[in-house]
């Protein structure tokens, strides 16, 4: 799959207006032709400034937590991790504080471009961030449940392992407490040993060594 399909998918979700209650602009990653894809639930009031998924504080605990876990620095996991999300444009904020949740209508009205994704990179890991990206792919249920754990899922009708992680948000304790921090290393344990990641290791030291 070539890298020109991804560019032109992107320049097409960065015109999508199918949601008028969503702030523009559509917020993307980088052009990356990854296994690899992790999948947020919507950006935040900063990254459509900045441009990129994961820019501000939230951003700043998933690299560490992925520095830790595979030694890549924030570069290294941009550059090899696909990243979408459930929703790529903010929501707003709630009038009382806070972000509003997607709608079901808005996060149906993207889900799209999700599919597409799918088809173009045929990713075997997928790795949701956070409740509402997890439930997209394996339902309801307490994060207990879900982190710490592989799963395989359908994309398109291929196979992929699913390793959800929580949301890094620092308004949530539940990653600094346990049985979320038990979880949360394991979780990070599976997605260091998947052979999509270590792909990209032996992809990195064949380069380096070249």
């Amino acid at each position: 799959m070539p890298a020109p399909a991804i560019k032109r998918h992107l320049a097409a979700l960065l015109k999508c207006d199918r949601c008028p209650r969503m702030h523009k602009p559509v917020v993307v990653g980088r052009p990356v032709e990854s296994r690899i894809m992790l999948v947020g639930q919507a950006p935040g009031d900063r990254e459509p400034l900045l441009g990129r998924p994961f820019a501000w504080t939230a951003g700043k605990t998933l690299f560490k937590w992925f520095s830790g876990a595979l030694g890549w620095s924030e570069d290294d996991v941009r550059d090899r991790m696909y990243f979408a999300a459930i929703c790529r444009c903010f929501p707003g904020k709630l009038p009382k504080g806070g972000d509003r949740v997607p709608s079901p209508g808005e996060i149906d009205a993207c889900a799209p471009w999700l599919e597409l994704e799918y088809e173009l990179l045929r990713p075997a890991l997928v790795i949701p961030v956070g409740k509402l990206a997890i439930e997209r792919y394996l339902g309801p249920a307490p994060l207990k449940e879900h982190v710490g754990r592989s799963f395989r899922v359908s994309l398109s009708g291929r196979d992929a392992d699913c390793i959800p992680l929580p949301h890094p948000s620092g308004a949530s304790p539940w990653h600094r407490m346990e049985p979320g921090r038990t979880l949360l290393a394991h979780g990070l344990g599976l997605i260091a040993a998947h052979p999509a990641v270590t792909a990209r290791f032996l992809t990195q030291a064949s380069g380096l060594a070249g």
